[in-house]
């Protein structure tokens, strides 16, 4: 009952939340800055994270420290004080841009908080493949690099009414279902359950329905990228092992990985700085084939239910079946994301050759 209530009660208090800080935003026309990377017009509020990220961490606080079934004890608490590091940089930044490297310096802390009381993948598979079974001191700069990327990832994911959120949510409760079958009911899945609901009450107000009301801002959306990199890091009951090897973690986060890869591989050739903006992340491509915010929160949608679908059945078995299962999440991704480049090309060769 206790668990029920908190999930209850975190719904509840972010979408209060949310909802006082979309006035006080009106208020004091704390709107989000209209550039070249952005689709929206309006005055449109971007603080959407300064309501329901420090709901979701007062809750992962009590969480923590108050429930001993599944206490978290002394070792999580530099993780809480990451929490605290990047909500409060992220909504600076909505305010004052922060420069690159500051904001890098910021994640560089934080991840090490995470990473040096040993929150970290701990292998590649459930079962032994001999070669990299384990992975010993590798798992320290590859949890480093996972936190730091991811936390940006999802970050470059929020140029649509309801997807970064939406997407976040749907992932989080992934890890979710997949901590339970995996047995471990405790800290990490209740986290993930509460990341849900807390992400559930902004997107109340940032749905396309007709359109969004609040974003939620870097606050929202790299703290959303920092605490999904964390969650399959969580060991069972302090047992020395990851929730889940970094292979499945990766693969229900496909989404924002192959955009983030894309972007930087995109910059590098033309040339230009790999934290320059432009328009052609996932979501600007089908926005140029003709879909709305809608059509693209639901076909990024779609995609993340059939990624998690893939990762949670293969965690259910073992062997080959496993690999095969993974594997097939992995293509398609990159099915998805290859044949939605090839139709921006043959779209963008069509409107040069009318023009």
């Amino acid at each position: 009952m206790l668990r029920i209530g908190i999930i209850i009660c975190t719904f509840a208090a972010s979408l209060v939340a949310v909802a006082l800080m979309l006035r006080l935003s009106h208020k004091k026309a704390w709107y989000d800055r209209i550039n070249e990377r952005k689709i929206h017009t309006g005055n449109i509020p971007r603080l959407g994270g300064a309501g329901f990220v420090p709901v979701f961490i007062i809750i992962a606080f009590i969480i923590t420290f108050k429930f001993p079934e599944v206490h978290l004890g002394i070792r999580f608490l530099p993780v809480l004080l990451s929490f605290i590091l990047i909500l409060i940089a992220g909504v600076y930044d909505d305010f004052r841009a922060l420069a690159p490297r500051h904001k890098l310096l910021i994640q560089i802390i934080a991840a090490l908080c995470v990473v040096i009381p040993d929150y970290t993948f701990h292998r590649l598979f459930f079962f032994d493949i001999g070669f990299l079974s384990e992975l010993n001191w590798m798992r320290y700069p590859l949890s480093f690099v996972w936190i730091v990327g991811l936390t940006n990832a999802i970050n470059l994911l929020d140029g649509v009414d309801g997807l970064a959120g939406g997407i976040s949510a749907l992932i989080a409760l992934s890890y979710a279902g997949i901590l339970v079958i995996l047995g471990n009911t405790g800290s990490a899945a209740l986290l993930g359950i509460c990341l849900t609901v807390a992400i559930g009450g902004f997107l109340v107000f940032n749905l396309p329905l007709p359109k969004a009301k609040i974003f939620m801002g870097d606050g929202g959306s790299q703290f959303l990228g920092f605490i999904l990199a964390l969650l399959p890091l969580i060991d069972k009951g302090g047992n020395g092992y990851s929730a889940l090897p970094l292979p499945y973690a990766a693969a229900l986060l496909i989404i924002p990985i192959f955009d983030t890869i894309a972007a930087i591989w995109r910059r590098i050739r033309d040339g230009r700085r790999i934290d320059s903006p432009d328009r052609f992340h996932v979501h600007h491509k089908l926005l140029n084939l003709g879909l709305s915010a809608r059509g693209v929160d639901g076909v990024l949608y779609g995609l993340q239910l059939i990624l998690g679908g893939l990762v949670f059945l293969s965690v259910t078995v073992q062997g080959v079946h496993s690999l095969v299962l993974l594997s097939t999440a992995y293509l398609v991704g990159i099915g998805f994301f290859s044949i939605l480049h090839f139709m921006n090309r043959r779209v963008k060769t069509y409107a040069d050759a009318r023009a």
